[in-house]
Order: structure tokens, then sequence, then C-alpha cells
């Protein structure tokens, strides 16, 4: 798949870091001397750390090389590594390790998740933040159109299996298993937006990738006005004439206990 775009991503990056701020005021933890952020993207995240812990060795990993270049550029004081999350393994153990908006494109949470807890500290913290969108009509509507027979045999089936995320009560359930004190909440956020086109150019930098990687420029304009007839059926103005894009997230922040 093509690169992220890190100039499209950031696009809306006032409205991306607003879930990230309140992840990160969640987390209790003071004295961090260890701190990685998963999947950080162009740093606009990895940026929140570092004010928060100013004292602290703040990493960020990413597996865009865009996307580490832009960071660097950003915060040329902290360390960005090409790394995959699934497999990563810090030399040393962490005291927050924050996953702002990239856990849900892995799968095998039941796996994944104990194993980021084992990179903890003893009283450590696991700050998670994922979109818990698929069913909203902005993304039912990707799978939908991509579905059909002009579109199904150029876009495959792997688009269309972006796996679901577990259940709330499975995320407690696995991570008070391996020992930790767990806040999990969801929120529903209600973006405004002006028309169609711009609720398109915010999915274009996330949800529409797997959709639009296998197709040339032409076909992905075709796609995108088939794409933009659906949506402009489900997303009415409202009385000032925005949109208001619907986009609930999950979020989880689990402390290590010490033992």
């Amino acid at each position: 798949m093509k690169d992220w775009d890190p100039q499209l991503y950031r696009k809306f990056e006032t409205e991306r870091t607003r879930p990230a701020k309140e992840l990160l005021a969640q987390i209790t933890t003071t004295d961090a001397l260890h701190v990685t952020d998963l999947g950080c993207g162009p740093g606009n995240s990895t940026e929140l750390l570092v004010a928060a812990w100013p004292q602290a060795q703040v990493t960020g990993i990413d597996t865009s090389e865009a996307m580490l270049t832009q960071a660097r550029e950003r915060l040329p004081k902290c360390d960005f590594l090409y790394a995959d999350i699934q497999s990563w393994h810090p030399d040393t153990p962490q005291n927050v390790i924050y996953a702002n908006a990239s856990l849900q494109w892995l799968n095998e949470h039941d796996t994944l998740l104990p194993h980021l807890i084992n990179q903890l500290t003893a009283g450590g913290t696991l700050a998670i933040q994922m979109p818990d969108n698929l069913n909203e009509p902005s993304h039912r509507l990707m799978r939908e159109v991509a579905a059909q027979a002009s579109w199904n045999a150029l876009i495959g089936a792997q688009a269309l299996d972006r796996k679901k995320l577990l259940t709330a009560e499975r995320y407690y359930d696995l991570l008070t298993e391996t020992g930790c004190e767990v806040n999990i909440w969801r929120t529903t956020y209600y973006h405004v937006m002006p028309d169609i086109s711009a609720v398109i150019s915010w999915l274009k930098a996330t949800g529409l990738r797997p959709f639009l990687a296998p197709l040339d420029d032409a076909q992905q304009n075709a796609f995108l006005e088939a794409y933009h007839e659906q949506l402009s059926m489900a997303y009415s103005s409202r009385a000032d004439g925005q949109i208001l894009l619907s986009f609930p997230r999950l979020f989880i922040v689990a402390m290590k206990k010490h033992t």
C-alpha cells in the first residue's frame, strides 16, 4: 500500500488531536522517565507527551517513513523509530505506553495487549484510544460501494476485512487478568464538516486508504464519486448547512499493579 500522506492527515489535526488530549488527561502518572508513542504519525500526539513529561525520554514508533520524517522535523530532540507495534520490544521497561488511533489497524488484540503490558514497569500505564466506527455510515458505505460488482474484483476482499474491536467487557477482562486497574469508556464525537467532500477528505487519510490503494487515479475518482453519492443520502445538512460526522471512539487506560 502507498505510504501515508502526512499533509492530508494533518488537514484535520485539531480534530484528530482532541481525543489524544482527552486520553492523556486520564493518565495519573506524574514522574515518567520512559514514554513511548505507538503509531506516532506526524508527531502531534508525541508533542503532547513531551509537554506532559518534559523530563522523560519520549520515543515515537511508526511503520510510515513519511510520518516519521514529519515527526523528526517537528520534534528533533525525540527518538523516532521504524518499528512494528506487534513485535516491538523496548530495551528499557516503559512508564507510559501511549497508543492513540493506532491499535485498531492491528489484529490479535488478545495477545497484543498482554504483550504491551509486559513492556511496562510496575505501576506503568498503557493508554489506548481506538476509533470504533465500523458501523457508522461513513465506514459501512465504503464497504457497500466496494462490494458492488463493478468494484469487487478491483478492490478485493482484504479491504473489507478490517477487524472489529473486541467488546469493552472483553478488553476489561483481558487487562485485569494481566494485573491491571482499568478505566474504560466510549465517547462519540460529532465533527462539524462543511460538506460531504470534507468528510471524504478526512477519510482519504485513514479509513479509505485500503479501498483506494488498488485503484489507479481514474478508478479512484470514480469510486469516490459513487461513495460521495451514498454519503449524500446518509448525511443530511444541518440548519446551518454543515454536516455532522459521528465518530465513536473507545478509550482504555490500564495501570499495571505493583506486585
